[in-house]
């Protein structure tokens, strides 16, 4: 695969995730174990541990146009064949091209997070009232974080909530200060749904 650093497009092998959204800066456990995503894998692995982490929807071949470029941080192989994955989200990436039928490999061009602005208070005030009320997220949060960018915070956040996966790609498909908006909405949501307010 290439990367050229003249170039914000990439050639990568792709990971469809199941119900999963991985977030930059943000880090994610899965198993693996479709003969597809274990060549995805390995191509991985022989092409600098660079992948692109995308939500499946139906099919193999049916993904989101947009998820996150990822490092491999990890790979294990477990008895029954299939793997044990940890994955470092690096920064979102859209296709442009896919290419392959079983295995998939995408030309994906990087993109910019963006600013996030005056969006970043409000949002990181959410999550300290709902880490507040949730001690044991709070822990798990700061096992999770690797980035010592504030921005870290929020994505871990957007990964790791109780929403569905259709709202967490949503949540990936904005940019810095639109994601930090909606999720200070939405937590601000979830507690007062939590609370029976």
């Amino acid at each position: 695969m290439s990367d050229s650093p003249s170039s914000n497009h990439v050639l990568v092998p792709v990971l469809p995730l199941r119900e999963l959204c991985l977030f930059p800066e943000a880090s994610l456990t899965t198993l693996i174990g479709t003969q597809a995503t274990l060549r995805a894998l390995e191509m991985a692995a022989r092409t600098g541990g660079q992948l692109l982490a995308v939500q499946a929807r139906d099919g193999q071949r049916d993904i989101h146009a947009l998820g996150t470029l990822a490092r491999v941080r990890e790979d294990l192989a477990l008895e029954d064949g299939s793997h044990r994955v940890e994955l470092d989200g690096v920064e979102r990436a859209r296709v442009v091209t896919l290419l392959g039928s079983d295995t998939l490999v995408a030309e994906v061009v990087r993109l910019e997070d963006g600013d996030e602005g005056d969006e970043w208070g409000p949002a990181v005030e959410a999550l300290a009232r709902y880490l507040h009320a949730h001690p044991d997220l709070r822990s798990f949060l700061d096992q999770q974080r690797r980035s010592s960018r504030p921005m870290a915070w929020v994505n871990l956040a957007c990964q790791h909530l109780p929403i569905t996966a259709s709202a967490r790609q949503k949540l990936l498909d904005s940019d810095a200060a639109g994601r930090c908006q909606r999720i200070g909405r939405g937590l601000d949501a979830l507690l007062r749904k939590e609370k029976g307010d």
